[in-house]
C-alpha cells in the first residue's frame, strides 16, 4: 500500500522540459530493454528448474519456487520502473529546491525497498499459512519444510541474474543497483526468514511453542516493515542542509521504533520467559530479544563504519584526494590500504554478533539477530535505490543544459548516492554472511531427518552424526 502511494506521488511530479524528457526516455529504454532481456532468460531457466522441482520433490515445493521466482523478480521490475521515471523529475525537482529534489529521488527508492520486504514477507506468510491452515499439515511437517526452502530458492535464481548480470551490464546503476540490489536481498530475507523458521521446525518440533516460534520471525519482520515505513516520513531535509542527515535520521527513527516492535513481536508470539531448551541450552523469549538488539545494533555500526571510509567529508576519502596530487601510485597505494582497513571493524562487529547471539540462545539466537537485522531491509534498499535516481538525475541536469545552480544541488544529491550504495552494499554482504552461517546451520541440522529414513534416503546413512 505504501508502494503505491509513493508510486502515484513519484510519477504525479513534473518531468521538466523536451530536452530532459529526452534523455530520460534513452535510459529508461535501455534500462527497461536490458531487464526484458534477463527476465527471458530467467524464465527459460526458471521452467526448467520448475518442472524438477515437481517431479523430483511435489506440486508444493514447485508453487513455492515459482512465488519466491515470481516475487523477487516483481519486485525488481517494478523498483526500476519507477527509479527511470524518477530520474527526469529529480532532476526538474532539484530546479526548484534541493528538498524537492531529495524528497522525489528517497521516495522512488523507499517504493523498491518497501516492495522488497513486503512482497517477500508477503509470500513466505501467505504460503505458510496456506500450508499449515487451509492444508491442514503440521508447522515442522516435511511438505511445509520442503515448500517454504522451494520459495527461497526461487528467489535465489533471480538473484543471481539480476545482481551478477545487473552489476557486470555496463553503467548498470538501474539494473545492478536498483533491480539487482533488490533482487539480492529479497533473496538474502526470505531465505532467512525460511532458515529461522527451519530451525525453529527442528529446535521445537513436538512442543507447545512449535507454532509460535515458526511464527517468531515473520511477526519480527513485519513489525520492522512497519517501521520502516514510518521512518521514510522522517526524511526531510533540515536547517543545516545535510542530505546524509536528513537520510541518517530516518535510518534512526527506524532503528528506535524497530526496538519496540521487536519487544511487541516477542510478547505477543513467545512471551518473555522460558520456551525450551535447545542442546543443554535454556531459550528465553528475553534473550532472543536481546539477540534481536544485537541484530540492530550490527546493522548501525556497519552503517556507520562503511559512511566513515566512503563518506565525501571524511579522513579516508580525504587521504585518497590528497595522495593523489603526488601522482597516480600514491593514489592506487592510498586507495588499496584504505580499502583494506576498512574491511576490519565490519569483520570484527559481525564476529561480535554471532559470538554473543550464539552465547545468549544457539543457533536460534543468531537467526533471530540475522532476521531482525533484515527486517530493516526496507529502509536500506530505499537508501540504495536512492543513489542511481540521483546519478541519473545529474546527468540529466548537465546534458540538458540546466543552470549550474541545478547542477550543484543534482551533485550534492549524487555525491551522499554514492555514499549510500557503498553503505548497503556492507550491509548487504554482512546481512549475506549471516544469513549464509543461517542458513548452513538449518542445513546441517536437516541433515539428522534424512540420515533417520536411510530406506528412503540412502545416500545421507550416518551423516546424522556429523
Amino acid at each position: 500500500l505504501y508502494a503505491i502511494w509513493a508510486t502515484r506521488s513519484v510519477l504525479a511530479a513534473d518531468q521538466g522540459n523536451a530536452r530532459m524528457q529526452e534523455i530520460s526516455a534513452a535510459i529508461r529504454e535501455g534500462a527497461q530493454a536490458y531487464l526484458a532481456r534477463q527476465y527471458t532468460t530467467i524464465a527459460i531457466v526458471g521452467v526448467v528448474v520448475l518442472v524438477l522441482a515437481w517431479w523430483l520433490l511435489s506440486i508444493t515445493a514447485a508453487i513455492g519456487f515459482l512465488i519466491g521466482a515470481v516475487l523477487s523478480g516483481a519486485a525488481g521490475f517494478i523498483g526500476m520502473h519507477v527509479s527511470v521515471r524518477a530520474n527526469v523529475r529529480t532532476a526538474q525537482a532539484a530546479s526548484n529546491s534541493l528538498a524537492a529534489g531529495l524528497d522525489i529521488a528517497f521516495k522512488s527508492g523507499a517504493i523498491t525497498g518497501m516492495l522488497v520486504a513486503g512482497l517477500a514477507l508477503l509470500g513466505v506468510s501467505i504460503y505458510y499459512l496456506i500450508l499449515t491452515h487451509f492444508m491442514g499439515l503440521q508447522p515442522n511437517d516435511r511438505i511445509v519444510i520442503d515448500s517454504l526452502v522451494s520459495l527461497g530458492f526461487g528467489a535465489s535464481l533471480i538473484s543471481i541474474f539480476a545482481r551478477l548480470g545487473g552489476g557486470i551490464f555496463t553503467k548498470g546503476d538501474n539494473v545492478g543497483d536498483c533491480a539487482g540490489m533488490a533482487a539480492d536481498l529479497f533473496e538474502t530475507y526470505a531465505v532467512t526468514v525460511v532458515a529461522t523458521m527451519v530451525l525453529a521446525a527442528i529446535f521445537f518440533g513436538g512442543t507447545a511453542v512449535l507454532g509460535a516460534a515458526m511464527l517468531y520471525p515473520l511477526a519480527i519482520c513485519g513489525a520492522c516493515i512497519l517501521t520502516s515505513i514510518v521512518g521514510t516520513f522522517f526524511v526531510k531535509l533540515g536547517s543545516n542542509g545535510s542530505i546524509m542527515g536528513a537520510l541518517y535520521k530516518g535510518l534512526i527513527v527506524t532503528g528506535l521504533l524497530s526496538i519496540v516492535g521487536l519487544g511487541v513481536a516477542t510478547q505477543v508470539t513467545l512471551g518473555w520467559g522460558e520456551i525450551g531448551t535447545v542442546a543443554g541450552m535454556v531459550i528465553t523469549g528475553k534473550n532472543l530479544f536481546i539477540c534481536g538488539l544485537i541484530g540492530l545494533v550490527v546493522t548501525g555500526l556497519i552503517v556507520v563504519i562503511t559512511e566513515y571510509y566512503t563518506g565525501t567529508n571524511k579522513r579516508p576519502v580525504n587521504s585518497i584526494a590528497q595522495a593523489s596530487v603526488t601522482g597516480h601510485g600514491t593514489n592506487v597505494i592510498q586507495g588499496l590500504a584504505v580499502s583494506l582497513e576498512s574491511t576490519a571493524l565490519p569483520a570484527i562487529v559481525i564476529v561480535g554478533g554471532i559470538i554473543s547471539t550464539y552465547q545468549l540462545a544457539g543457533l536460534f539466537g543468531t537467526a533471530i539477530a540475522v532476521t531482525t537485522m533484515l527486517g530493516l531491509a526496507g529502509m536500506i534498499v530505499a537508501l540504495d535505490a536512492f543513489g542511481p535516481v540521483t546519478d541519473n538525475a545529474g546527468g540529466i541536469a548537465e546534458m540538458a543544459g540546466l543552470p549550474k545552480e541545478v547542477r550543484h544541488s543534482t551533485d550534492a544529491l549524487d555525491a551522499v548516492g554514492n555514499t549510500t550504495k557503498a553503505v548497503t552494499k556492507g550491509y548487504a554482504i554482512g546481512s549475506a554472511g549471516l544469513g549464509a552461517l543461517v542458513l548452513f546451520a538449518a542445513y546441517s541440522n536437516d541433515l539428522k531427518f534424512f540420515a533417520a529414513n536411510g530406506d528412503k534416503y540412502p545416500y545421507f546413512q550416518g551423516m546424522g552424526e556429523i
